[in-house]
């Protein structure tokens, strides 16, 4: 069920990433409770900001109406690690440049969305250990004369996400592109099947679920760059922070029946091209 959010606290300032700058390091697990558990226990569910619009990862199903994916299923082991067998969550569905003010507001516990842990958000929320790698990759209609992410995409209009690290990649390789700014991805998906813009620049893994719902598409090898998924919080929220990663120790052991692996090939399988998947190896930092 997706639910407004209650009251916000005021946001904290801004700070250095405490980490430094390493994507791959978060703080190390402990199930030492805190005030961000004890706070969590005490409404009695878990608000996780989540996306409805990406298929495989996070959206309704057409039948049942329930909200499901890869990224769903991280956030119900985050819920039933925190609150038990029984957790219930509300789900907070936002546009990606809403989730870190959303996030420093305290308006969720959790954005579980498809989020890329970068240097300069590491000074604005915390992330969890890495749970999945993906990379920018191009997305054209077959037939398209794009072949590749080089000069042939000059006075073309390619379509990215406002507030998504697609924005810098598109801006960095200074191709001559025309930005075409969206909301979200699936809303890319529809100016290129109207027509409206020449190609879509977003994760693979985001890719893989557009390619899924359209046969007309397709999505261009290589991937531009590699790009670090992590569970991001309030910077306050350290004993949250250290919980979740034990949590994701829990889901990413097991190997092959590991719930990692259970949902990888649940959901994004059929999908995604990587012939050895396996779920990050967490770096910690005390």
């Amino acid at each position: 069920m997706v639910v407004g959010a209650p009251a916000a606290p005021e946001p904290t300032t801004p700070s250095a990433a405490p980490l430094g700058c390493d994507p791959w390091a978060s703080l190390r697990p402990t199930d030492a409770d805190g005030p961000a558990i004890a706070r969590i226990r005490q409404r009695g569910f878990l608000i996780a900001g989540v996306d409805l619009n990406s298929y495989l990862w996070g959206s309704a199903d057409p039948v049942t109406g329930e909200i499901v994916g890869f990224d769903i299923d991280i956030v119900w082991a985050i819920a039933r690690g925190i609150l038990g067998p029984g957790a219930q969550v509300k789900f907070v569905t936002m546009s990606p440049e809403q989730r870190v003010a959303r996030i420093r507001a305290g308006d969720v516990d959790v954005m579980v969305r498809t989020m890329t842990i970068t240097c300069r958000r590491m000074t604005e929320v915390a992330f969890s250990t890495v749970y999945f790698r993906s990379g920018q990759q191009l997305v054209v209609p077959k037939g398209s004369p794009v072949r590749a992410f080089d000069t042939g995409l000059r006075g073309r209009r390619v379509c990215v996400g406002a507030g998504t690290t697609a924005v810098d990649v598109l801006a960095q390789a200074n191709l001559g592109a025309i930005v075409d700014l969206a909301d979200n991805h699936l809303d890319c998906l529809v100016r290129l099947q109207e027509g409206q813009t020449d190609a879509i620049l977003t994760h693979g893994s985001l890719a893989a679920g557009l390619a899924a719902q359209d046969p007309m598409i397709r999505v261009l090898e290589p991937r531009l760059d590699e790009t670090l998924y992590g569970v991001a919080m309030n910077p306050n929220d350290t004993d949250l922070v250290r919980r979740v990663n034990g949590i994701l120790e829990d889901y990413r052991a097991g190997g092959p029946d590991s719930p990692w692996m259970v949902s990888y090939r649940k959901w994004l399988a059929k999908n995604l091209s990587d012939p050895n998947p396996a779920p990050p190896t967490a770096r910690y930092v005390d």
